[in-house]
């Protein structure tokens, strides 16, 4: 089994890349009391309807996050530029995850997840792009990932053909089965798996 690069204390980033006419890029677990009003108010938003919180409170999204941060299988981070937070993204064991239901799971297999939050103004070309670049460079610099795994939902084209620019193998369509525990309930979702492998010359 394996996770993305283990967090550190809440607060410390784990990760800075000046990405070249881009800026400089730093990943740091999330804090979910300080963060959970930034994420809320991204999930929330109807771009996000595919994220599965727009229901959600505050609080509860900060519960969500509380109970994320006690896993040492699934890990969440915030994303910013320059200074300024622009994703929410997550890493998880996708052998400790439902997703391991729906294929086979390979050793090194590691599962994202990504929420770019909302930009005023017109899109920025190449935005989505250079932060994928810098995510997956994260993930796979874990000398124990070798494959990056992606299920964004069936219907979220826009997501799925983002995936296939980035260099994602499309994979087949499953049902990510339902998940009802106290601490996290999950209702089950149409996904289309999609797969990156790490470089053969590491």
């Amino acid at each position: 089994m394996t996770s993305a690069p283990s967090a550190p204390s809440i607060g410390q980033p784990v990760h800075t890349q000046v990405v070249e006419g881009f800026g400089t890029v730093t990943i740091t677990p999330v804090d979910p009391a300080a963060d959970s009003a930034l994420i809320h108010s991204w999930v929330t938003q109807e771009r996000a309807r595919f994220w599965g919180m727009g229901e959600a409170s505050r609080e509860l999204v900060q519960e969500i996050y509380e109970d994320v941060d006690r896993r040492s299988t699934h890990h969440a981070f915030m994303l910013s530029r320059d200074g300024e937070q622009v994703a929410l993204f997550q890493t998880y064991d996708c052998a400790e995850d439902r997703i391991s239901e729906c294929y086979e799971v390979r050793p090194g297999d590691v599962g994202m997840h990504l929420l770019i939050g909302p930009t005023e103004g017109v899109a920025e070309r190449g935005f989505t792009g250079a932060l994928m670049a810098v995510f997956i460079g994260f993930v796979l610099s874990d000398s124990a990932a070798r494959r990056v795994v992606v299920e964004p939902d069936a219907r979220n084209t826009i997501a799925i053909a983002r995936m296939e620019r980035t260099g994602f193998v499309l994979g087949p369509e499953v049902v990510l089965p339902e998940i009802d525990l106290p601490e996290v309930y999950l209702p089950a979702k149409p996904a289309r798996l999609a797969f990156y492998d790490a470089p053969a010359t590491r």
